[in-house]
């Protein structure tokens, strides 16, 4: 029973030793010396103050991306005890003990070393030489700019990681494809693909394109493979569901995940939640929802409530009157009502008061039991504090004359009566018997007499005169084309109200609330708001010093000054390799006039080359010439401000193309012994070359030594390159 013990147990294990070096190699470049400079470098200022927030577990938007990325990055300020104190308010600003700067800084730098065994395994998926593929990593080992991208707290690196692992995993599940379909190791690639995909989007937009690609070139892949006869329909089926799953239904699923993971990290109210839904900021601890906690919920003839503008551009403000009247005629010389003013005020105030009446009745109280108001009541909304109804006609708004202007009504004993009447209108009902619930039913306001439509105007970034207080103009608009957010309200803060005397209803209304309500959100509802934010919400795009145009990358006409020591000559650049970089647009040009060339032959039924050579030469292409191409094109259509590390991942690929193009020289076009030697040697310059660039910018990239200044203009290898150069 134990005679197995007789014999020693052995293990053997094949080790990849080319591997195994271009690992250590990556991570030598890529690590050594991490902690310098100790001082925050270019958009480690922007992304550090994510890494703050997440510690202190803060709410924050970032229009930017998804939250995938920028949870990595405080995964390694967590994992280093960081604390989040720290003033992430310009560049060069030294770090103080409590940043552990290693630490945070480390995942970036883990992602740029590996993706030099990648690119590696890439080339030797694509079927080309492990001499090729060794030159392809030492190509991406060797790139002073991945180097630069990768060492700091940056995103790129752990995108370019993520877009690599997936497209090495999808050519391995393809290799599998025809043998060991459906096995282990064939799940195992394809749901691996999948996971990279959505990590790719997870950190960055940008990795949509790359998953894009991997799409479409799994959809041309299933459509060969429904012209196999050998292949049953129910074996067809089977694919396609595995592929649907694996490249589609789990990326879903996980991308859902970064964001749940997110919302549950940022319980506490913060900066950012103000463009927030009144429901979404009620979810967070603290903030709106330590003043909205105990509100009754549903809104009844009597309440108390103020009404917040859904849209929340050009900020976030609330329906609001006073006792003062619109100019009796305004700058340009048109007339006014001369009624009091009602606006939109971007702070919280008690004029922001209103009381929901029932136009047949005088009471201002909540009866009891309380009478919910339904979507299409009939109200009348009253001033809080002034106890003027609201009220609009047919007169040219202040600043849209377009539109109706709104006021509170002042009976001036003339032939303009009150048109106070308003239909409540649930914009997010389920059913039409809904009643009106506080923060989280979204209502229009229609003017009865008019079908006038209560918005917050949309003249952005305009404001009333002196005599408004430059608070926000409100209007009636005539003309509803549809829904739109700037004529949505919801009721943020409730109370009933209990006092039918004016003095005692204004202190009523200074007071808190007191009721309870819940106003929990589900996930989804959450995660489509955010998501909806983080597409819309844009910054104002102000051009940067080092902005760059999308043609100036391929050439790299432009660089980025990363830091600056405060008195040597020290600095960091975004620099690329020169000898790369120029050699993937030789690659790139040689790629697509061969394969012209090929076509024009094949047409003619010249074939240059055998058949397998060329579907190895039209798979790589698409893959490095795609991968460049969809990473690279898109940024044309953009309209945003670009830097130079939005070319990292087209470039990337790009690079692989080289040793593509470079083995396909030497095996199909150097014939003769006497060419191939001849090309051989150019390799060995062209490589020198290659390595005394890197060489020759190191100081730039890793900020050591610290250069004279003779040196710096050395490196000035162009007239648009921005070294900065102290004046003696």
């Amino acid at each position: 029973m134990l005679g197995f013990l007789k014999e020693p147990v052995v293990v053997t294990a094949q080790i990849n030793v080319n591997l195994v070096a271009l690992t250590v190699l990556g991570l030598i470049t890529r690590l050594w010396g991490l902690c310098y400079p100790r001082a925050v470098v270019f958009d480690e200022v922007y992304y550090g103050q994510f890494v703050s927030l997440y510690m202190k577990r803060i709410f924050f938007v970032d229009d930017s991306g998804p939250p995938f990325g920028h949870m990595l990055l405080a995964l390694g300020g967590y994992l280093g005890g960081f604390d989040g104190n720290f003033l992430w308010n310009r560049i060069g600003a030294e770090y103080s003990m409590n940043v552990p700067v290693w630490s945070l800084r480390l995942l970036p730098a883990l992602a740029g070393a590996l993706c030099v065994p990648l690119a590696y395994q890439i080339l030797v998926e694509l079927h080309f030489s492990h001499c090729a593929a060794l030159g392809a990593a030492l190509l991406i080992l060797l790139e002073n700019s991945l180097i630069t991208q990768s060492r700091f707290m940056l995103l790129e690196s752990i995108l370019i990681f993520f877009i690599l692992l997936a497209v090495l995993s999808y050519l391995k599940f393809y290799n599998l494809q025809k043998h060991s379909a459906f096995s282990g190791s064939w799940w195992f690639w394809l749901l691996l693909t999948g996971v990279a995909c959505s990590c790719a989007v997870g950190v960055k937009y940008m990795g949509l394109f790359t998953y894009m690609l991997l799409l479409t070139t799994a959809g041309l892949h299933f459509w060969h493979m429904i012209g196999d006869q050998n292949l049953s329909n129910v074996s067809l089926l089977c694919h396609f569901l595995a592929r649907g799953l694996a490249l589609i239904i789990i990326p879903l699923g996980l991308y859902l995940s970064f964001f749940y993971v997110h919302l549950a990290l940022l319980y506490r109210s913060g900066p950012h939640d103000q463009i927030m839904t009144s429901a979404f900021q009620a979810s967070l601890e603290g903030g709106l929802a330590r003043i909205t906690q105990g509100q009754p919920l549903e809104v009844a003839y009597g309440s108390q409530i103020t009404l917040r503008n859904v849209l929340g551009k050009p900020m976030q403000c609330w329906l609001h009157s006073h006792t003062n009247t619109y100019p009796i005629r305004y700058e340009n010389g048109r007339g006014s009502s001369h009624q009091q003013q009602v606006t939109c005020y971007p702070f919280k105030d008690v004029n922001n008061w209103w009381i929901v009446k029932d136009p047949g009745m005088q009471q201002l109280v909540v009866s009891n039991p309380p009478r919910p108001v339904r979507h299409g009541h009939i109200v009348q909304l009253v001033h809080g504090i002034t106890t003027r109804y609201l009220n609009t006609h047919d007169v040219a708004a202040p600043l849209s004359p377009h539109s109706q202007e709104v006021s509170c009504y002042i009976d001036y004993n003339i032939s303009m009566p009150a048109q106070n009447l308003w239909r409540v209108e649930i914009v997010n009902r389920e059913s039409d018997t809904d009643v009106w619930k506080t923060i989280l039913s979204e209502v229009r306001f229609v003017h009865v007499n008019t079908s006038a439509v209560l918005k917050a105007s949309g003249v952005i970034g305009a404001s009333l005169p002196e005599w408004g207080y430059r608070q926000l103009e409100v209007v009636g608009e005539k003309l509803s084309k549809g829904y739109h957010q700037s004529m949505v309200w919801n009721v943020e803060e409730h109370r009933y109200g209990k006092s039918q005397e004016q003095k005692e209803r204004e202190v009523e209304l200074h007071s808190p609330t007191q009721m309870d309500i819940s106003k929990n959100l589900s996930f989804m509802a959450k995660f489509t708001e955010l998501q909806w934010k983080i597409l819309t919400l844009k910054n104002e795009d102000t051009e940067h010093k080092y902005s760059s145009s999308a043609l100036d990358w391929i050439t790299m006409d432009t660089n980025i000054a990363y830091w600056l020591h405060p008195t040597s000559g020290a600095q960091i650049h975004l620099l690329g390799n020169v000898a790369t970089w120029a050699s993937a647009n030789a690659a790139a040009l040689v790629y697509l006039c061969l394969s012209l060339w090929y076509l024009l032959r094949r047409r003619r039924k010249i074939y240059d080359i055998p058949e397998d050579a060329w579907q190895l030469w039209i798979s790589a292409g698409g893959i490095c010439g795609g991968g460049w191409a969809v990473n690279y094109l898109p940024f044309f259509l953009m309209e945003k401000t670009l830097f130079l590390y939005h070319y990292l991942p087209a470039v990337t690929f790009q690079i692989l193309l080289i040793p593509v193009v470079l083995q396909h020289l030497n095996d199909h076009l150097c014939r003769s012994v006497l060419l191939k030697s001849m090309f051989s040697a150019l390799l060995v310059a062209w490589f020198s070359s290659v390595y005394f660039v890197y060489c020759t910018f190191s100081p730039l990239s890793y900020g050591q030594p610290a250069l004279s200044l003779s040196q710096l203009q050395a490196l000035r290898w162009k007239d648009t390159w921005n070294i900065l150069i102290r004046k003696q």
